[in-house]
Protein backbone atom coordinates (compact mmCIF):
# COMPACT_ATOMS: atom_id res chain seq x y z
CA UNK A 1 0.00 0.00 0.00
CA UNK A 2 1.82 3.44 -0.68
CA UNK A 3 2.15 5.84 2.11
CA UNK A 4 -0.06 8.62 1.99
CA UNK A 5 1.76 11.98 1.97
CA UNK A 6 -0.60 14.50 3.59
CA UNK A 7 -3.28 13.68 6.45
CA UNK A 8 -7.06 14.68 5.09
CA UNK A 9 -7.29 15.96 8.73
CA UNK A 10 -7.45 19.81 9.40
CA UNK A 11 -4.77 21.46 10.69
CA UNK A 12 -3.93 25.13 12.22
CA UNK A 13 -0.97 25.79 13.00
CA UNK A 14 1.27 29.06 13.19
CA UNK A 15 4.85 28.71 12.62
CA UNK A 16 7.90 30.72 11.64
CA UNK A 17 10.24 29.07 8.70
CA UNK A 18 13.71 29.24 7.72
CA UNK A 19 14.04 29.74 4.15
CA UNK A 20 17.14 28.77 2.71
CA UNK A 21 19.28 30.76 0.14
CA UNK A 22 18.01 30.12 -3.38
CA UNK A 23 14.90 28.71 -3.00
CA UNK A 24 11.50 30.69 -4.08
CA UNK A 25 8.97 31.04 -1.41
CA UNK A 26 6.63 28.65 -2.86
CA UNK A 27 9.01 25.86 -2.89
CA UNK A 28 9.88 25.86 0.76
CA UNK A 29 6.11 26.14 1.72
CA UNK A 30 5.70 23.26 -0.40
CA UNK A 31 8.31 21.38 1.48
CA UNK A 32 7.06 22.70 4.88
CA UNK A 33 3.31 21.17 4.23
CA UNK A 34 5.25 18.18 3.52
CA UNK A 35 7.05 17.66 6.61
CA UNK A 36 3.62 18.41 8.34
CA UNK A 37 1.34 16.79 6.14
CA UNK A 38 -1.17 18.82 5.14
CA UNK A 39 -1.89 20.81 1.79
CA UNK A 40 -3.88 23.49 2.93
CA UNK A 41 -1.30 26.43 4.10
CA UNK A 42 0.33 29.74 3.22
CA UNK A 43 3.20 32.05 4.43
CA UNK A 44 2.77 36.07 4.47
CA UNK A 45 5.82 38.02 3.02
CA UNK A 46 7.40 36.64 -0.05
CA UNK A 47 11.31 36.23 -0.05
CA UNK A 48 13.24 36.34 -3.00
CA UNK A 49 15.15 33.10 -3.45
CA UNK A 50 18.59 35.07 -3.01
CA UNK A 51 17.52 36.04 0.33
CA UNK A 52 16.83 33.76 3.84
CA UNK A 53 15.37 33.52 6.87
CA UNK A 54 12.26 34.68 8.68
CA UNK A 55 8.86 33.68 5.99
CA UNK A 56 5.63 33.21 8.40
CA UNK A 57 3.27 29.88 7.28
CA UNK A 58 -0.25 29.20 8.63
CA UNK A 59 -2.28 26.01 7.71
CA UNK A 60 -5.88 25.80 7.97
CA UNK A 61 -8.08 28.47 9.10
CA UNK A 62 -5.21 30.55 10.61
CA UNK A 63 -3.79 31.32 6.67
CA UNK A 64 -6.76 33.91 6.65
CA UNK A 65 -5.09 35.58 9.57
CA UNK A 66 -2.31 37.55 7.65
CA UNK A 67 -3.73 40.62 7.25
CA UNK A 68 -4.66 41.30 10.75
CA UNK A 69 -1.30 40.23 12.10
CA UNK A 70 1.54 42.60 13.87
CA UNK A 71 4.20 41.87 10.67
CA UNK A 72 6.01 45.15 10.63
CA UNK A 73 8.51 46.48 10.81
CA UNK A 74 11.26 44.10 9.23
CA UNK A 75 14.51 43.53 10.05
CA UNK A 76 17.20 42.42 7.67
CA UNK A 77 20.85 41.58 8.00
CA UNK A 78 22.84 42.37 4.64
CA UNK A 79 26.26 41.52 2.99
CA UNK A 80 27.55 44.31 0.26
CA UNK A 81 30.15 42.93 -1.78
CA UNK A 82 32.84 46.05 -3.13
CA UNK A 83 33.36 45.51 -6.69
CA UNK A 84 31.28 42.92 -7.75
CA UNK A 85 28.24 43.58 -10.45
CA UNK A 86 25.08 41.96 -10.84
CA UNK A 87 21.97 42.40 -12.74
CA UNK A 88 20.19 41.52 -9.81
CA UNK A 89 22.26 43.15 -7.56
CA UNK A 90 22.92 40.43 -5.35
CA UNK A 91 25.04 37.34 -6.27
CA UNK A 92 22.59 35.21 -8.91
CA UNK A 93 23.33 36.96 -12.03
CA UNK A 94 27.23 38.11 -11.65
CA UNK A 95 28.61 40.53 -14.50
CA UNK A 96 31.90 41.16 -12.86
CA UNK A 97 34.52 40.83 -10.01
CA UNK A 98 36.70 43.89 -9.80
CA UNK A 99 38.99 45.51 -7.26
CA UNK A 100 37.42 48.08 -5.18
CA UNK A 101 39.17 50.75 -3.09
CA UNK A 102 39.23 50.45 0.51
CA UNK A 103 36.55 53.30 2.01
CA UNK A 104 37.46 54.77 5.25
CA UNK A 105 35.82 53.28 7.86
CA UNK A 106 34.02 56.33 9.59
CA UNK A 107 31.92 57.12 6.53
CA UNK A 108 30.97 53.91 5.58
CA UNK A 109 29.28 54.02 9.84
CA UNK A 110 28.11 57.64 9.10
CA UNK A 111 26.42 56.84 6.13
CA UNK A 112 24.84 53.63 7.17
CA UNK A 113 23.02 55.38 10.21
CA UNK A 114 22.38 58.44 7.58
CA UNK A 115 20.01 55.72 5.53
CA UNK A 116 17.02 56.71 8.53
CA UNK A 117 14.77 58.10 6.27
CA UNK A 118 12.47 57.78 3.47
CA UNK A 119 13.88 56.96 0.27
CA UNK A 120 12.22 57.10 -3.53
CA UNK A 121 13.65 54.24 -5.52
CA UNK A 122 13.00 51.67 -8.33
CA UNK A 123 12.73 47.77 -6.87
CA UNK A 124 15.01 45.43 -9.04
CA UNK A 125 13.56 44.06 -11.88
CA UNK A 126 14.98 40.23 -10.32
CA UNK A 127 12.06 40.94 -7.49
CA UNK A 128 8.84 39.14 -6.53
CA UNK A 129 6.94 42.57 -7.87
CA UNK A 130 4.37 41.58 -9.37
CA UNK A 131 4.00 42.69 -13.35
CA UNK A 132 0.78 41.92 -14.40
CA UNK A 133 0.13 38.97 -12.66
CA UNK A 134 3.91 37.34 -13.00
CA UNK A 135 6.21 37.63 -10.86
CA UNK A 136 9.30 40.38 -12.04
CA UNK A 137 11.81 37.66 -11.44
CA UNK A 138 10.46 35.27 -13.97
CA UNK A 139 10.10 37.88 -16.43
CA UNK A 140 13.82 39.07 -15.71
CA UNK A 141 15.11 36.01 -16.64
CA UNK A 142 13.05 34.78 -19.36
CA UNK A 143 14.26 37.96 -21.05
CA UNK A 144 11.35 39.89 -21.46
CA UNK A 145 11.58 43.79 -21.34
CA UNK A 146 9.28 45.86 -18.79
CA UNK A 147 9.62 48.55 -16.30
CA UNK A 148 9.22 49.24 -12.65
CA UNK A 149 7.58 51.60 -10.59
CA UNK A 150 8.98 53.72 -8.92
CA UNK A 151 8.19 53.42 -5.56
CA UNK A 152 9.13 54.16 -1.72
CA UNK A 153 10.70 52.80 1.39
CA UNK A 154 11.17 53.87 5.12
CA UNK A 155 13.71 52.94 7.19
CA UNK A 156 13.27 53.41 10.74
CA UNK A 157 16.54 51.70 12.54
CA UNK A 158 19.96 50.66 11.03
CA UNK A 159 23.08 49.39 12.52
CA UNK A 160 26.69 48.78 11.43
CA UNK A 161 28.18 44.98 12.07
CA UNK A 162 31.45 45.22 10.30
CA UNK A 163 33.77 46.20 7.43
CA UNK A 164 36.15 43.10 6.26
CA UNK A 165 37.05 44.47 2.82
CA UNK A 166 35.66 44.30 0.30
CA UNK A 167 32.43 43.40 2.85
CA UNK A 168 30.36 45.67 4.41
CA UNK A 169 27.68 43.90 6.43
CA UNK A 170 25.19 45.93 8.67
CA UNK A 171 21.43 45.82 9.82
CA UNK A 172 17.87 47.94 8.92
CA UNK A 173 14.60 47.94 9.85
CA UNK A 174 12.33 48.81 7.46
CA UNK A 175 8.41 49.09 6.19
CA UNK A 176 6.54 47.15 4.07
CA UNK A 177 7.26 46.65 1.13
CA UNK A 178 10.93 47.90 1.41
CA UNK A 179 14.03 46.03 -0.98
CA UNK A 180 17.11 45.98 0.58
CA UNK A 181 19.34 45.24 -2.84
CA UNK A 182 18.16 48.50 -3.91
CA UNK A 183 19.08 50.35 -0.51
CA UNK A 184 22.48 49.00 -0.68
CA UNK A 185 23.00 50.60 -3.84
CA UNK A 186 21.79 53.93 -2.41
CA UNK A 187 24.18 53.37 0.39
CA UNK A 188 26.74 52.43 -2.48
CA UNK A 189 26.39 55.81 -4.16
CA UNK A 190 26.45 57.39 -1.35
CA UNK A 191 29.91 56.04 -0.39
CA UNK A 192 30.80 56.73 -4.27
CA UNK A 193 31.19 52.41 -4.96
CA UNK A 194 30.54 49.87 -6.87
CA UNK A 195 28.57 46.79 -5.32
CA UNK A 196 25.73 44.22 -4.94
CA UNK A 197 24.50 42.49 -2.34
CA UNK A 198 26.54 39.15 -1.29
CA UNK A 199 23.73 37.90 1.60
CA UNK A 200 20.22 39.10 2.39
CA UNK A 201 18.80 37.60 5.69
CA UNK A 202 15.46 38.71 6.86
CA UNK A 203 15.79 38.47 10.99
CA UNK A 204 11.81 39.50 11.78
CA UNK A 205 8.57 40.59 10.61
CA UNK A 206 7.42 42.32 13.44
CA UNK A 207 6.67 40.62 16.13
CA UNK A 208 7.29 37.31 14.34
CA UNK A 209 11.17 35.96 14.51
CA UNK A 210 12.47 32.40 13.77
CA UNK A 211 12.22 29.69 16.93
CA UNK A 212 12.95 26.62 15.20
CA UNK A 213 9.42 26.37 13.90
CA UNK A 214 7.49 26.57 17.48
CA UNK A 215 3.75 26.32 17.68
CA UNK A 216 2.52 29.83 17.80
CA UNK A 217 -0.80 30.98 19.41
CA UNK A 218 -2.28 33.60 16.75
CA UNK A 219 -4.27 35.43 19.48
CA UNK A 220 -0.43 36.73 20.61
CA UNK A 221 0.04 37.92 16.79
CA UNK A 222 -3.32 39.47 15.90
CA UNK A 223 -2.65 43.37 15.73
CA UNK A 224 -6.57 44.00 16.95
CA UNK A 225 -8.47 45.19 20.14
CA UNK A 226 -10.57 42.97 21.97
CA UNK A 227 -14.47 43.39 22.80
CA UNK A 228 -16.56 41.45 24.97
CA UNK A 229 -19.87 39.76 23.86
CA UNK A 230 -22.39 38.84 26.77
CA UNK A 231 -24.79 37.75 24.21
CA UNK A 232 -25.36 33.70 23.20
CA UNK A 233 -21.68 32.36 22.34
CA UNK A 234 -23.74 29.51 19.52
CA UNK A 235 -24.17 32.76 17.36
CA UNK A 236 -20.95 33.55 16.95
CA UNK A 237 -20.13 29.75 16.47
CA UNK A 238 -22.76 29.44 13.78
CA UNK A 239 -22.20 33.18 12.54
CA UNK A 240 -25.46 34.37 13.18
CA UNK A 241 -26.68 38.10 12.81
CA UNK A 242 -25.58 39.48 16.23
CA UNK A 243 -27.02 42.90 17.66
CA UNK A 244 -24.68 45.81 18.93
CA UNK A 245 -26.14 45.62 22.23
CA UNK A 246 -24.38 42.68 23.50
CA UNK A 247 -20.67 44.06 22.65
CA UNK A 248 -18.78 46.26 25.08
CA UNK A 249 -17.35 48.44 22.65
CA UNK A 250 -19.40 49.89 19.84
CA UNK A 251 -17.30 52.39 18.35
CA UNK A 252 -16.98 51.69 14.46
CA UNK A 253 -13.74 49.27 13.70
CA UNK A 254 -12.55 45.84 13.62
CA UNK A 255 -12.57 43.69 16.91
CA UNK A 256 -11.49 40.67 18.31
CA UNK A 257 -14.07 38.17 20.44
CA UNK A 258 -12.12 35.53 22.34
CA UNK A 259 -13.59 32.33 23.65
CA UNK A 260 -12.28 29.07 25.44
CA UNK A 261 -11.97 27.57 22.13
CA UNK A 262 -12.80 29.58 19.71
CA UNK A 263 -12.44 32.92 18.47
CA UNK A 264 -14.37 35.49 16.06
CA UNK A 265 -13.35 38.98 14.11
CA UNK A 266 -15.61 41.39 13.75
CA UNK A 267 -16.19 44.83 12.30
CA UNK A 268 -18.73 47.43 13.38
CA UNK A 269 -20.02 50.29 10.80
CA UNK A 270 -22.93 52.34 11.74
CA UNK A 271 -23.73 50.26 14.51
CA UNK A 272 -24.34 47.04 12.07
CA UNK A 273 -21.85 44.01 13.33
CA UNK A 274 -20.48 41.55 10.37
CA UNK A 275 -18.49 38.83 10.20
CA UNK A 276 -15.11 38.88 8.79
CA UNK A 277 -14.34 35.44 10.57
CA UNK A 278 -16.09 33.54 12.49
CA UNK A 279 -15.12 30.10 14.48
CA UNK A 280 -11.46 29.90 14.01
CA UNK A 281 -10.95 26.98 16.46
CA UNK A 282 -8.19 27.07 19.02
Amino acid sequence: MQKRLYNKEPLNKLLVGNKPMFMSSNSYLNRIKRKYKNKKAGFSGTLDPFANGCLIIAFGQYSKLFKYMAKTPKSYRAVVWLGAQSESLDTENMISIEDEKKIDLTLIKNEIENLVGTHEYYPPKFSAKKIDGKRAYDLAREGIEFEMKKSSMTITNTKFISYNHPFITFESTVTEGSYIRSLAQILLEKLNSKGTLSYLRRLNEGKFFYENEKDLNPLDYIDLERNKYSGTKEWLFDGKKISIDYLERKDDGKYLIVFDDFFSIIEIENNEVTYLLNKVTL
